[in-house]
C-alpha cells in the first residue's frame, strides 16, 4: 500500500508544539550539499536556506558551518522571508489524506488459473507471468497477490471474498526488513540525473522508505518495483548487476525506471503518471482519476524534500 502524505494543517499544529531554541551547528563535510544536509535532518532545502540567510541553490563550502534549525525555528524563518503564511487557514491546499491504492491489484481466488486471468485481461500467459515473477506453467495458489494490467476487466471471481491469507510470489526484487533515508534516495537520484525531490517524493508516497513493503499489486520495496519491471531495468537500463535483496539497489532500479519514463514522456507529470499507471495504459487511455490524485500527492510531497 502507499503511504499517506503529511497534510499542511497537521504540520502547522506540530510546529507550534515543537521545542524552540534547538538550532544545531553542522560542519559541511565532503560531498554534502544544502539539500542533502536538509534531507538528513527531515527539513526542506528552503527551510535550511531561509534560516541561514541563503538562497535555495546556494553552494555550501566545505568546512563551513550551517545552522540546523528546529522545526519551529525553521518555520519562523520561512514566515520572516515571506515564503509561508503565518496562519494555517491561508496555507496551500493539502494533498488528499489518503493515497490511491495500487492499480491492478488482485488476490487469487480458488478456481482462478493464470491462463484464465490472462485471457480475461487480454494478455498472454507469458506476459502476466513475467510481470509477476510467476512460472507460466506452474500452479496458481489461492491467496497469491498479483498485478493485472491497468484497466483490465475485473476477473470473474473478483466478487468472491478474497482469501484472508495472502501469498507473495518468490521473485526479485525481494522485500527485506530495511529502511533508507531521504538523503539515500536523493543521492542515488542525483547520480543518475533525476530530480532528488521527485525521486524522494515517489519513494515516500510508495513505501515510506520501507524496503519490506509489498503492495496488494505485488510491487516490492522502497520504490515498489514489480518483478517484471526489475527484470526490464536489469536487462536494459542498469550498467551493473543489481542486488535484489538490497534497499539501495531497489532505489537504484526505481530511479533508473523513473529516468526512462522522463525520457519517454518528456514531462514530469506524465512520468509520474506512468510510474503509477503504466506507460502503455497512460498512452492508450489517458490519465485516470486516481492517477491524477497520485500526481498531486507526489507534487505536494516534493516541498518536503527540497523541491
Amino acid at each position: 500500500m502507499r503511504t499517506t502524505p503529511l497534510i499542511a494543517a497537521v504540520l502547522f499544529a506540530f510546529v507550534l508544539a515543537a521545542p524552540a531554541g534547538a538550532a544545531v551547528p553542522h560542519v559541511v563535510q565532503p560531498g554534502e550539499t544544502l539539500w542533502s544536509i536538509a534531507a538528513a535532518n527531515n527539513l526542506t532545502t528552503r527551510t535550511v536556506a531561509a534560516y541561514n540567510g541563503l538562497s535555495e541553490d546556494a553552494q555550501v563550502v566545505l568546512g563551513s558551518t550551517i545552522q540546523i534549525p528546529s522545526t519551529v525555528e525553521g518555520y519562523a524563518a520561512l514566515q520572516n522571508a515571506g515564503l509561508v503564511s503565518s496562519t494555517p487557514s491561508s496555507a496551500p491546499a493539502p494533498a488528499s489524506s489518503s493515497a490511491p491504492a495500487p492499480m491492478g491489484g488482485y488476490t487469487v481466488r480458488p478456481g482462478d488459473t493464470l491462463s484464465g486471468l490472462a485471457a480475461s485481461s487480454r494478455v498472454s500467459v507469458e506476459q502476466i507471468a513475467a510481470m509477476n515473477g510467476l512460472d507460466p506453467n506452474g500452479l496458481l495458489i489461492a491467496g497469491t497477490v498479483i498485478k493485472l494490467p491497468t484497466g483490465a476487466p475485473a476477473p470473474a471471481r473478483a466478487a468472491q471474498p478474497a482469501p484472508e491469507a495472502t501469498v507473495v510470489p518468490k521473485a526479485d526484487p525481494a522485500p527485506t526488513p530495511a529502511r533508507v533515508g531521504a538523503a539515500d534516495v536523493q543521492n542515488v537520484a542525483a547520480q543518475h540525473g533525476v530530480s532528488p525531490s521527485l525521486a524522494s517524493a515517489i519513494a515516500w508516497q510508495e513505501s515510506g522508505f520501507n524496503n519490506n513493503m509489498v503492495s496488494s499489486a505485488n510491487a516490492r520495496g522502497v520504490m515498489q518495483i514489480m518483478p517484471g519491471t526489475w527484470d526490464y531495468v536489469q536487462q536494459n537500463l542498469a550498467d551493473r548487476e543489481l542486488d535484489p535483496n538490497s534497499a539501495h539497489d531497489n532505489v537504484t532500479a526505481g530511479v533508473l525506471y523513473l529516468k526512462s519514463l522522463l525520457n519517454e514522456t518528456g514531462d514530469e507529470s506524465s512520468a509520474i503518471a506512468a510510474y503509477y499507471q503504466g506507460l502503455g495504459a497512460l498512452r492508450s487511455r489517458g490519465v485516470f482519476d486516481d492517477t491524477a490524485r497520485y500526481i498531486a500527492n507526489v507534487q505536494a510531497l516534493r516541498s518536503r524534500f527540497g523541491g
